[in-house]
């Protein structure tokens, strides 16, 4: 990318919660968010989108395209708001929906939102559908956001970065290391189905952590769920949102399940994110990482960022949230879809093998535009 890009990225998580919108400006090796907007869905769709995995084709059909529309009014807001030119723009990247997410040798995986609807309410080219093609080269899918820390961080000093979204994410970087990555475990999926299930639909998160600061955590629990076949195995591996579900809690909860229990309920989720988070740096961190950045809507719960520096101060590690460094928590993912959108409008590798475990790099998403031949 010898000249300045603009792209817009677009991410749409596992915790189902809205759209977050970036636009971003990249040249060389910079990128830099110039602005940034999350849009939040109503209950009733974030519900919708959750329970998507058992629909029939119909329903899923036209929830692909339900979405798709929704999106491109959401980015003409965007750009209203943020008095951005649609002619400004040279592409869109769009993650998706993640309805399902099964790496394998036979694996599979689904994200809707159709693109067609972007690319038509705009007149930009949109890249969406990334994972299959890692797939496709023997790879899990997942995680793709170690590419955009490598390309940002891979010339410094070794450190690890921490998405929070529906699961969680790690990426280790930095100057003589192998940049590889994988899933941690859950991220805010069972803190926000439980406080959901408790609350009565009225709350969607444990918003500040109040709940968990509450609470005692059952460590007790939370060493016992560490032993799952999952977090024994050696990267590269990935999850899928529906590993963490309420019948996840309730099979693993119990009694603890419950309005009079919900404080130490949400104290353990929390507490259980956290340990996963620092048994993957504690065990997998190269030699001399001293620090973590945190992004994703975690960053944005004070109890679990504080909960995860405990366990990594014995290790003498850092733990900071990415705002930090002038980044919001929500602006990272959407920030590398529209990275990897750029990359691939210009055929380039946009992903890293050795994090997802493909056979070589690939350039990954497929392109939707209604005037063709439009490229950067």
């Amino acid at each position: 990318m010898e000249r300045t890009v603009k792209a817009l990225g677009l991410m749409s998580g596992t915790s189902a919660d809205g759209l977050s919108v970036a636009c971003c400006e990249l040249k060389g090796r910079s990128l830099k968010v110039r602005k940034f907007a999350n849009y939040a869905y109503p209950s009733s769709l974030q519900a919708r989108i959750i329970a998507a995995k058992d629909m029939r084709a119909p329903e899923l059909s036209a929830l692909n395209f339900e979405l798709g529309r929704l999106w491109a009014g959401m980015i003409g807001k965007f750009c209203r708001a943020n008095s951005i030119s649609l002619k400004s723009l040279d592409v869109i990247g769009s993650h998706g929906q993640t309805v399902w997410h099964a790496p394998g040798r036979k694996g599979h995986t689904l994200q809707i939102g159709d693109p067609a609807f972007l690319a038509e309410a705009t007149g930009v080219p949109v890249v969406s559908d990334f994972r299959p093609a890692d797939m496709a080269a023997g790879g899990e899918g997942a995680p793709l956001v170690p590419f955009m820390d490598e390309y940002l961080y891979g010339g410094g000093a070794p450190v690890a970065l921490q998405n929070i979204g529906g699961v969680g994410n790690i990426s280790f970087v930095g100057k003589g290391v192998k940049t590889f990555g994988f899933d941690t475990g859950p991220g805010n999926s069972l803190m926000d189905t439980a406080v959901g299930e408790l609350s009565g639909g009225k709350l969607s998160c444990d918003r500040g952590g109040s709940w968990a600061a509450s609470g005692s955590p059952d460590m007790k629990k939370v060493r016992a769920l560490l032993e799952a076949p999952f977090f024994l195995r050696r990267p590269p591996k990935s999850l899928d949102r529906s590993e963490y579900t309420l019948a996840f809690i309730r099979k693993n909860f119990g009694a603890m399940f419950s309005r009079s229990r919900s404080r130490d309920l949400l104290a353990t989720l929390n507490a259980f994110t956290a340990a996963s988070i620092a048994l993957a740096f504690r065990d997998r961190s190269p030699r001399g990482t001293r620090e973590l950045i945190v992004a994703g809507g975690g960053a944005l719960n004070p109890v679990l960022m504080e909960n995860i520096s405990a366990l990594l101060l014995p290790l003498g590690a850092r733990v900071r949230s990415c705002a930090e460094l002038g980044l919001h928590p929500l602006a990272k993912e959407p920030a590398c879809f529209a990275l990897l959108a750029a990359l691939a409008l210009r055929g380039r590798a946009n992903h890293c093998p050795s994090a997802t475990g493909a056979r070589a790099a690939r350039t990954l998403g497929r392109v939707s535009s209604p005037y063709p031949g439009r490229h950067i």
